[in-house]
């Protein structure tokens, strides 16, 4: 059985500087010193003010006593946890392991294919002229999203003809249509209506007697099959109800 618990859980986070802190008082006095003098080095911004020019005082810096620092636990604190990028220094990010003769690239990002030049760039597997290309690129663009082409073929040809200067007819639209367009992938696509899409993919299926029958079934009955008149039918084609049932799942 599932169950949900609420739990409240009160955390400490350590400032930048806290840990800062933490990390060099646990330094004894020659590691420090090395530390301070790595750190005035690597960063040109720091200064120290000194009461003596020439070296630190480590006399006085002897007679500190750091016997108090045992009483932090720093053991149980992981300070990696609390480190990021933006807590760390941006003098210490960068890397100067270029030379200035490297060239400034970036890596071009690469666009998504819309479906129509998807399509169009499968025309380019056609040997095609320059009329035919122009008109199958047209049929391509006449394409809704849904993949069908809604538009007459003669309106079509009067597009051509006013857009594109191509003069032609409707069957040459028409053969342009079925030898090309409705050739390229996804098997459907440049359909007029259902029934073609339907047909267009059965003809792309293995050649056997359902897919045979499912496509005279569109092409001879294809109101008596969307209105469901499976007793029709049987009747129109001759065959029993296991054939049938063939048929519609090979269209479905």
């Amino acid at each position: 059985m599932l169950k949900q618990n609420f739990q409240l859980k009160l955390l400490h986070k350590l400032s930048p500087q806290q840990i800062q802190l933490m990390k060099l008082i646990q330094l004894p006095t020659q590691a420090f010193e090395q530390r301070l003098k790595q750190e005035i080095e690597e960063n040109p911004a720091l200064d120290v003010e000194r009461e003596n020019d020439n070296e630190f005082d480590t006399d006085s810096q002897d007679d500190y006593d750091d016997s108090g620092n045992d009483n932090i636990e720093t053991d149980a604190i992981n300070i990696d946890e609390y480190l990021s990028d933006d807590e760390i220094p941006h003098y210490k990010l960068q890397a100067n392991n270029y030379s200035s003769d490297d060239e400034d690239r970036q890596i071009p990002y690469a666009g998504g294919i819309s479906f129509h030049q998807s399509l169009k760039t499968q025309l380019d597997t056609f040997s095609l002229d320059d009329e035919s290309l122009t008109i199958a690129e047209f049929l391509v663009g006449s394409i809704d999203e849904s993949g069908y082409i809604r538009r007459d073929l003669l309106d079509i040809v009067d597009d051509l003809a006013f857009t594109q200067n191509v003069y032609t007819s409707e069957e040459n639209v028409l053969q342009v249509l079925k030898n090309t367009v409705q050739k390229i992938d996804p098997i459907g696509v440049g359909a007029r209506d259902l029934k073609e899409c339907l047909i267009l993919q059965l003809n792309n299926k293995k050649n056997k007697r359902s897919v045979a029958l499912a496509i005279d079934i569109l092409e001879k009955a294809f109101d008596h099959f969307v209105k469901k008149h499976y007793n029709k039918l049987l009747l129109k084609f001759d065959i029993n109800e296991d054939l049938l049932k063939d048929a519609i799942k090979e269209i479905e």
